[in-house]
């Protein structure tokens, strides 16, 4: 809990040291690192979407040398089983021939695991991830075994279009607080990656938070003040995801099959509990709720398959949603 003005700047200072740290390593990308940074702090697990060659891995590998967390790292491919990744039992024979089981721990166990390439793994391979990223437990041989805290996962993916990839299901995608858009460089923010990377010595990131800094933080910004009229707001933005909601907007109601959950709603308040320690307040405001509200929605929201046809995002449809609820303020 924060109770003081200089307790909330000390916060405030640690997150802008992380932000700066990262910044060393990655050029531009101010936002899809300010969201990776939301979702450590919110303790919830981020899916990052773009092509390849933009980095996503090396972001990833970056904020694990910033935070002291134990890193682990999954090369998702379509020949790839599940026991790949929780781990399994062996059988050890003893010397008078007498027989042990133990279990071996798969790469799922680390603080924070890179899923590489989510979406090329069958979706059998992919289900592997659900208990692991809801209950942070896994069961093998009938054993559940506890996976270690904190845990985050934090994955990359392919755009659905391009060979080779299977789709998330709707239940695995839900389970990810944000999910994160990875874009082109700029021309200048080009330069800058050639520079650095094709100099004699490449930057290099070091670690300033330890696992305690990071709890602490957790705890700080769920601490934070949430109003009655700005829960209402939320609560009022995840409804209007739902086509069958008399007040959501022409186009959720032509263009979403399904809208988002309660999952949806706690992610949207987290985020913005977070961006509002960052930002150095003790409540949260609309503004916070907004900035959160196309990477907490645009994976939440399923579309019809005349949207998908005729090229209409869920980004439009949080959008339009955003728009109606300020035009009734």
């Amino acid at each position: 809990m924060i109770e003081s003005k200089e307790q909330l700047q000390a916060a405030v200072e640690k997150i802008t040291a992380l932000r700066q740290e990262i910044a060393k390593v990655i050029v531009g990308q101010e936002a899809v690192v300010e969201q990776l940074v939301w979702s450590l702090l919110a303790g919830g697990h981020a899916l990052l979407e773009g092509i390849p060659g933009l980095g996503k891995t090396m972001l990833v590998r970056t904020v694990a040398d910033t935070v002291s967390l134990s890193f682990s790292r999954i090369q998702f491919t379509p020949d790839l089983m599940p026991s790949d990744i929780t781990g399994t039992t062996l059988i050890d024979f003893g010397a008078q021939g007498s027989a042990s089981q133990r279990f071996q721990p798969g790469p799922i166990f680390g603080n924070l695991v890179l899923a590489d390439e989510i979406n090329r793994a069958t979706p059998k391979t992919q289900s592997a991830l659900l208990e692991a990223m809801q209950e942070g437990t896994v069961t093998a041989g009938g054993t559940s075994h506890a996976l270690p805290k904190p845990f985050f996962v934090l994955a990359t993916q392919n755009p659905i279009e391009q060979e080779g990839t299977y789709p998330l299901p709707e239940a695995q995608l839900d389970r990810f607080l944000l999910k994160i858009g990875v874009t082109y460089p700029t021309r200048e923010e080009l330069k800058q990656i050639v520079l650095r990377t094709t100099s004699i010595s490449s930057p290099s990131a070091h670690s300033v938070m330890t696992g305690e800094d990071l709890s602490a933080l957790q705890q700080a910004a769920k601490g934070l003040l949430v109003a009655e009229d700005v829960l209402d707001l939320a609560v009022q933005a995840v409804m209007m995801t739902h086509p069958s909601e008399d007040d959501a907007p022409d186009d959720v109601k032509r263009y979403a099959r399904f809208g988002a959950g309660p999952r949806a709603l706690q992610a949207l308040i987290s985020i913005g509990k977070v961006r509002a320690l960052c930002s150095g307040r003790m409540h949260v405001s609309w503004q916070d709720l907004r900035a959160a509200a196309l990477p907490v929605l645009r994976h939440r929201i399923v579309l019809t398959y005349e949207a998908q046809a005729l090229g209409v995002t869920s980004d439009r449809l949080a959008e339009s949603i955003l728009q109606s609820i300020e035009a009734k303020r």
